[in-house]
Formats: structure tokens, sequence, C-alpha cells
């Protein structure tokens, strides 16, 4: 072989690996383009999944006072600082019928929707640490003015049914309520759906609940043997309505029921491993976001990330669930109003 062809056959394979090392980069380009494509997308479309209500602007600057927030220490410099300080949240369950699958999960298809849980959530200055008040729905109570989504505001009613709030004046009406009857300010306000709540623990693969007798509800379509069980979003859900098939049908009896199932999420959303299966996570976020209505302060998944980072140190074992003290109303057998004193030397310690 002559140096001219030496010279030829090098050059070729020179021009075969720049070629070859072009269309890596492209495909390694084209694959980092799509990543970041699919990125933007999953982020607009977990964003887009979030309802807001502006309670701040509805409500004004008769409330109770907002706690002062600081920033926490970090480990480095370049580390962005986590808020701190003890902040109250309130998170209801709504009973919306609206849309098939909700109208299924219910059990119904009677329109307008009612607050069916109702939890103070309490989270300490540290973050370490939290309070879970139940408020039961069949407590009586006075339910304030509140705007109306009509226009005008709503007359004061005095021994209204708790849940009355929410389906007179949705969001806004509750967080008046609530703050109303505790004296406490709502930082936050929470709310998820049927079929939110389902697909939530679908994505986590279900929920270990463990109950101390037997369930036999006819109406929640709920039937259980004392004992654990694994339950997935259906029956989950069911769980949390359930009220005639335990003790004396009344919402007390089904407020524990709530408790023990907030616990074993806590517990299971703790062991998911999700921050190592980003296909989970999105699954689990995208189950979270889609049944979900928040306050504009928390209308996207930047504020809910936020939010989750400063509880980066609470475990299950560090949450305490409690129901509102209350006795039986003396107008009504089937009612309860708060026990005082000790009803309020409850919310004085959310303060």
């Amino acid at each position: 072989m002559t140096r001219h062809e030496e010279q030829g056959d090098t050059g070729r394979r020179v021009r075969r690996r720049s070629r070859a090392l072009k269309t890596a980069g492209l495909t390694l380009t084209g694959a980092l383009v799509l990543a970041a494509a699919a990125a933007g997308w999953a982020y607009w479309h977990l964003n887009g999944n979030i309802t807001s209500v502006d309670i701040d602007s509805a409500l004004g600057d008769d409330r109770p006072a907002r706690a002062v927030l600081t920033p926490a220490p970090t480990a480095s410099a370049d580390a962005s600082p986590v808020p701190t300080g003890s902040l109250n949240i309130l998170v209801l369950g709504s009973d919306s019928r609206s849309g098939a699958v909700n109208r299924e999960l219910g059990g119904g298809d009677s329109e307008g929707a009612r607050s069916d849980t109702a939890m103070v959530v309490h989270l300490d200055a540290g973050r370490t640490a939290a309070t879970v008040v139940s408020i039961p729905r069949d407590t009586l109570v006075t339910r304030p003015s509140c705007p109306l989504d009509s226009g005008g505001t709503s007359a004061p009613a005095y021994g209204a049914m708790f849940n009355s709030a929410y389906a007179l004046g949705g969001p806004v009406c509750a967080v008046k309520t609530v703050e109303s009857l505790t004296g406490v300010r709502m930082d936050h306000y929470l709310e998820i759906d049927f079929s939110g709540f389902a697909r939530l623990v679908d994505a986590l693969g279900g929920v270990d609940v463990t109950t101390e007798q037997d369930i036999d509800d006819d109406q929640s379509h709920l039937h259980l043997k004392a004992g654990t069980h694994h339950l997935d979003g259906t029956r989950a859900l069911a769980l949390a309505r359930t009220r005639h098939g335990i003790g004396d049908g009344s919402d007390l009896g089904r407020i524990g029921l709530q408790q023990t199932l907030v616990k074993a999420l806590l517990e299971q959303i703790s062991g998911a491993g999700l921050l190592t299966d980003p296909a989970r996570l999105y699954q689990v976020a995208d189950a979270v976001t889609a049944g979900l209505t928040t306050d504009t302060g928390l209308d996207s998944l930047g504020e809910l990330t936020s939010l989750g980072r400063s509880l980066r140190d609470l475990s299950a074992d560090r949450v305490t669930t409690v129901t509102m003290p209350v006795v039986t109303a003396p107008s009504d057998p089937n009612r309860v109003i708060p026990e005082e004193p000790r009803a309020s030397r409850l919310w004085a310690s959310l303060r």
C-alpha cells in the first residue's frame, strides 16, 4: 500500500469517527431536549392540576393574627433557606359529587358538596412535630357572616351544623367559621375530594390499617373483620367515610378511623422511597394534585414542594391526633357542642 493510500484510509477513519461523534452528540442533545421538555410538561401538568381560592382577599384583615415565619439556618451558603415557624393548615375532605368518578365513589349523584372531614393541622415552630385536631362535622357552631360566590354576604347563623359553612360558602366560609370557632389563624387551606384521595392511596400502593372491631357498613360498602388489612384507594376511602358500621353510628367513631388512616398514610409515604423513584414520585404527585384545592399561598408545585421540604424532619410517630372536646348538645341528642373550657385550652395551645 502506498503512502497516499494509507493517508486516504486514515482520513476516512477520521471522517467516520467525526460522523459518529456528531451523531452521538446530536442524539445526546435530542435526549436532553426531550428530557427537559418532559420535565417542563410534567411541571406544567402538575401545576395545572391544582385549583386555588384566594381566601386572604375574600376575608380581608378581620382575622386572628398570623404567626411570623423565619428562615431556618442552612447547611451551606448555596442551599435555599426553608421557612420555619408554627403553621396552622385547615385540611378538608370534600364529598363533592362533581365528575363521574366522584359520583361513583360517593355512591350518589346529589349536587353540591360538604366538608365530610375537617382537620386543623398544627406544625410546631421547628417543623419536627405536629398536632392534628379533628372537628366533628355534627358540631353546632356560630357560623359567621360569609362572602358568597353569588355576591353579597350571608347572615350569621347560631346553632348551625359545622359542615354547613362549606356547603354555604365553600372554602372561604369554612376557613372563617373555623377561625371564629378556634380563634386560630388558618395560614393555609388544603382540600382533597373523593377521587383525589383514592388515587393517592393507589399511587402509594395501598395502605395497611389495623381496625379494633368488625366494620359492617352497607352505606359505605365496607365490610372488614377486626385486624390488619391492606386497603386500595376505594376501600381506604370507604373506611374514611364509614360511620354506621361502628360504635353508635355517630361522627365520633368515624373520626377515630380517619385518624388511624392518617397515621397509616404518613407511615406509607415516609417508607415509600419516593425520592429514589422519579416515576413513582410523579405518579403520587399527579394523584395528590389532581383532586386538590388550595389557598393561593400553596397553589403551585414550588410552594407545595417548599412546604414539603420544611417537613423533612417530621416523622409519623411525632404526629399527635386528637378530637376537639365535645359534649352532647342540649338542643339535639344527635349533635354536639364544644366542651368548655377544654376546647378553648386546646385551641389556645395552637396559637
